[in-house]
């Protein structure tokens, strides 16, 4: 059984945008999504997350997203992402 989290919130936001509260993150996100493991393993290597429109490998020992896709698409320039807990928030 894994002991991997199940649920994440990934929140889009603009390159500039610094730091890691999930508050202040969240107040400049252009977008959010609940993400939810799926049992299976992105062409990363790390575990896949789906939900909301989004797909994301991510690393979840440093919360570390390794590929994304919002809505079928990349990631415009000018724009990051951050990976914090649903619980806080």
């Amino acid at each position: 059984m894994s002991t991997d989290p199940q649920r994440f919130e990934i929140l889009v936001v603009p390159e500039h945008v610094e730091g890691r509260d999930a508050a202040s993150l969240a107040k400049s996100a252009i977008r959010s999504a609940v993400v939810e493991a799926t049992g299976r393993r992105g062409s990363s290597g790390y575990p896949r997350y789906e939900g909301e429109g989004v797909v994301a490998d991510i690393d979840p020992a440093t919360r570390t997203v390794e590929a994304l896709l919002v809505d079928g698409s990349e990631l415009d320039y000018g724009l990051s992402v951050r990976v914090v807990d649903v619980a806080d928030r």
